[in-house]
This record gives structure tokens, sequence and C-alpha cells, in this order.
């Protein structure tokens, strides 16, 4: 396990600690599963995924009070896969929101929508049996709130569900799989990992001028995205935001109190320890 620790005072009588795992890309098949999905995980299936999501299951329940995975537990939707995730999410240590690979069927075979994701859902029979879209949980006086954007949008329902989550009056860590607009992250994603974007939410018409066409239209915030947006950087119970998606650590400040973890892919064996004191 490659682990990193971080902090954050947010004045806790006593602390709170959180492994944040991220994109671990389980890739199985079996006799259930066609000839694509069986071909995706010759290529995409590797021992370790599994073995180092295990190494953090056992970390967490030895020195952390929960275990906080930001999506991608699967790389795409197989009854194997699917199988394995059901049973990890069920352990009641473990917190879950969706990443974009959770609901993929083949990896990037189709433009990915909400009815894409509705269909994958429905074909997992109702998803994984755990909250998908919106989960939280309170942890020792901190509230875990998680999102789903993993088509880099949000929506004005999940906008209300967070207000309402606000009302409890504890501090709120978010979970998101897609990481929020930052300059410095855009800058050291262009600089040391350049694609054609840079997978974050909430880019600006300047900031997506050097987009191909195909990733300015599905990484376009709407109006709901910007909203959310707002209101997290504006929200004084907001503390921390964990994410993933991008595969490298990272960690920087949405505003003077707001600061942003990107935690690298776990399938490679990152994990981040971090500590709320």
């Amino acid at each position: 396990m490659k682990l990193i620790r971080s902090t954050v005072q947010i004045g806790l009588a006593e602390p709170v600690r959180l492994l944040h795992v991220t994109d671990t890309h389980l890739a199985l098949a079996d006799a259930r599963d066609d000839a694509r999905k069986h071909e995706l995980a010759h290529r995409l299936g590797d021992p370790y995924k599994e073995n180092y999501l295990l190494e953090h299951i056992a970390y967490a329940k030895a020195h952390c009070d929960l275990l906080v995975h930001t999506g991608d537990l699967m790389d795409f939707v197989s009854h194997a896969n699917v199988d394995k995730a059901r049973e990890i999410v069920a352990d009641e240590d473990f917190f879950f929101i969706a990443g974009n690979h959770d609901y993929s069927q083949y990896v990037g075979e189709a433009w990915e929508d909400n009815a894409y994701r509705m269909n994958s859902y429905m074909q997992m029979g109702y998803g994984l049996g755990v909250p998908m879209f919106f989960n939280a949980r309170v942890v020792k006086g901190v509230n875990i709130v998680g999102i789903d954007n993993s088509y880099y949008q949000f929506e004005d329902w999940q906008l209300w569900r967070l207000q309402r989550e606000v009302e409890k009056g504890l501090p709120i860590v978010l979970a998101f799989h897609d990481p929020l607009f930052e300059q410095s992250l855009y800058d050291f994603h262009n600089t040391e990992h350049p694609t054609d974007c840079t997978y974050v939410v909430g880019c600006d018409e300047a900031h997506l001028l050097p987009y191909s066409e195909f990733r300015a239209v599905q990484q376009r915030p709407t109006e709901a995205t910007l909203r959310m947006i707002d209101y997290i950087r504006s929200e004084p119970c907001i503390k921390a935001i964990l994410s993933g998606h991008l595969h490298f650590d990272y960690e920087s400040y949405l505003t003077d109190n707001l600061i942003q973890f990107v935690t690298g892919g776990a399938y490679e064996g990152c994990a981040r320890e971090v500590t709320l004191v």
C-alpha cells in the first residue's frame, strides 16, 4: 500500500480518521459474462487490484473510523464485478459513492448520460445495495456526504439533499469522484499529465478552450452544476472534499478554508489517511 497522510483542522474534540480510497477498477468476468467483458477482464484485470483493496480495508478497520471510497470500484459492469462490489460495499465500515466506471458497460463504448447510467443501474439489480447517487453518514460528529458527479455534473435534487444535510449543523466532508476545478490543479494536470482535457468539474469557457470538442461538450457545466459549486464554495459547514478520477495525488484549497484532496489510483495501491482534528 502507498499511504500518504493529511490532517485537516476543523475544531473537533477528538480526531476522526478516514481512509480515502478511489479508483480500484476491479476487472472480473465469469461464465455469465459475454466475450467482450472477458476480453476487458483479460486486458485490464490484475490480481493486485483486489489484493490492494483487501489491504486498504484491513488498514481502515485497524486504524481508521471509516473507509471512504469515491468511485470506480469496478472498471465495468459485469456479473463478476457486481457480485464482488456488492460484497465489498456491504461492509458497515465501507462508505461508497459511485464513479463513471461503476456504470460503464464496455469502457467508453457509448455516450454516458443519465439514461446510460440508469440502464446500468437497473442491470445491476437496482445498484450495488447501497446509495450510489447520494449517500450520507455521521461518524463521531462529522457528516460524510457522498454525491455522484461521475459524468462531470451535479443535479438540483442533489443540491437540495446537501442543503438538508447542512441543516444538521455538523461539519461536513464531501466525497465525490470528479474533483472540482481549481486553477493550480488544472495547471498541474496540463503540465504533468497532458491530455485533451483535465477531467475536472466546473471549467469556464476559457478553460474549456484547449479541450477537444467531444470533451468540451461532455464537461461543460450545466446551470445546476454551477449552482452546486457556488454552494459548496460558500457553505462554511463544508470543511474538506475527497475526490479521485485523476489517478494522482494532489491537494489544494478551493477557498481559504476549503481543502480538496485528490487521491491516486487504488489499483496501484494508493490511499490517503485523512485525520480531522
